[in-house]
C-alpha cells in the first residue's frame, strides 16, 4: 500500500470519526433545541466568537486559551462545563483544519499515524474522569496548564526553543518520546488545556520542521477531540449553544484563514495571544488563591 493510498484512507477516516460526533450532537441538539437557545450568551456573540477564534486556531493559536478567558469573564458557560465545551465547540471546525493541512503539507505517514493514534488513545481514556472533576480542580488545572502553554509559546517566540528543524518524520526513540507526549496531550485536551503549544514545542525540540507541526497537531486533535467530544455529548456534559454556532461560523473562519488570509503576521498575532494566555492563567490561579484565603478566614 503506497503513501497516497494511506493518506486517502486517513482523510476518509477523519470524516467518518467526526461523523460519530456530528450525529450524536445533532440528535442531542434536536432533543434539547428549545432549552439550547435559552442558554446564556447571544447567538451573534457566539457566531462572532467562533469565527474569530477559529481563524486564530487555524494558525496554531489556542482557541482554548482565548475562550477560557471569555467564558470565565462573561460567565456565559459554567466553570464545570468550560473544558468539555472547549472541545465540543471546536470539533467540526477542527475537522476542516485537519483535512486542509494533511492534504497540503508533507509529513511522514508513519510518524503522522503513530502520533494521531497516541493522542486519540489519551483522549478516549479521560472524558469520564473529567466529567466528575470538581470545578475547583478544573480551574486549577486550566490555570497551571495555560501558564505552561504560555511559557512554551514565549520560549518559541524568543527562539529559545529551536524552530529551524528540517525533519518531516521521526524514527526510533524520538518517535517513542513524541508518542508518549501526544498521549498526554490527548488527555489534557479534555480538561480544557489546548495541545497546540505543547505539540509545537515537542515537534521543534525533536528537530522537525515547524511547518510539520500543523498536520500533526490538527490531525491528532481531530481524532482525539471528535471521540472525546462525542463522549461529552453522550454524558450531556457541555454547553450546546456555543457548540452549535461554532460549528457554523467557526468552520467559516477556518476556510477564510486557510484560503483568504495570505499575509497575516502570525508572529505578532502570537505575541498578542500570549498575553491572552497569561492573563487567563493569572485570572484563574489568582481567583483560586483568593478563594483559599477566604475559606481560611471563614474558618
Amino acid at each position: 500500500m503506497n503513501d497516497s493510498t494511506i493518506l486517502l484512507m486517513m482523510l476518509v477516516a477523519i470524516v467518518l470519526v467526526n461523523m460519530v460526533f456530528i450525529v450524536r450532537f445533532a440528535l442531542d441538539f434536536w432533543q434539547h433545541r428549545e432549552e439550547t437557545f435559552q442558554e446564556k450568551g447571544s447567538n451573534v456573540f457566539y457566531s462572532v466568537l467562533g469565527f474569530l477564534t477559529m481563524i486564530c486556531a487555524t494558525f496554531g493559536v489556542s482557541d482554548y486559551a482565548i475562550n477560557t478567558v471569555v467564558y470565565t469573564k462573561t460567565k456565559y458557560v459554567e466553570d464545570r462545563l468550560i473544558p468539555p465545551t472547549l472541545n465540543t465547540e471546536c470539533t467540526i471546525p477542527l475537522m476542516f483544519m485537519a483535512l486542509i493541512y494533511i492534504n497540503s503539507i508533507e509529513c511522514d505517514i508513519t510518524t503522522l499515524l503513530v502520533l494521531i493514534v497516541a493522542q486519540t488513545i489519551g483522549s478516549i481514556l479521560s472524558p469520564r474522569i473529567v466529567a466528575k472533576l470538581p470545578a475547583k480542580t478544573i480551574r486549577w488545572s486550566m490555570g497551571i496548564g495555560l501558564l505552561i502553554a504560555g511559557i512554551l509559546v514565549f520560549l518559541g517566540q524568543i527562539n529559545f526553543i529551536s524552530t529551524d528543524g528540517t525533519l518531516t518524520g521521526l524514527t526510533g526513540m524520538k518517535l517513542v518520546i513524541a508518542a508518549v507526549a501526544m498521549f498526554v496531550f490527548g488527555a489534557i485536551n479534555n480538561i480544557g488545556i489546548g495541545s497546540y503549544a505543547p505539540t509545537m514545542a515537542t515537534i521543534y525540540a525533536l528537530g522537525m520542521s515547524p511547518l510539520v507541526a500543523f498536520p500533526i497537531m490538527m490531525g491528532a486533535c481531530t481524532f482525539s477531540i471528535a471521540l472525546g467530544s462525542a463522549e461529552f455529548v453522550r454524558l450531556k456534559n457541555y454547553a450546546r449553544k456555543p457548540t452549535f454556532w461554532f460549528a457554523i461560523f467557526g468552520s467559516l473562519g477556518v476556510f477564510c484563514a486557510a484560503y483568504l488570509i495570505k499575509d497575516l503576521d502570525v508572529y505578532i498575532l502570537k505575541w498578542i495571544v500570549l498575553g491572552v494566555i497569561l492573563f487567563a492563567s493569572y485570572s484563574l490561579i489568582s481567583n483560586e488563591i483568593k478563594s483559599l484565603k477566604s475559606e481560611k478566614v471563614s474558618i
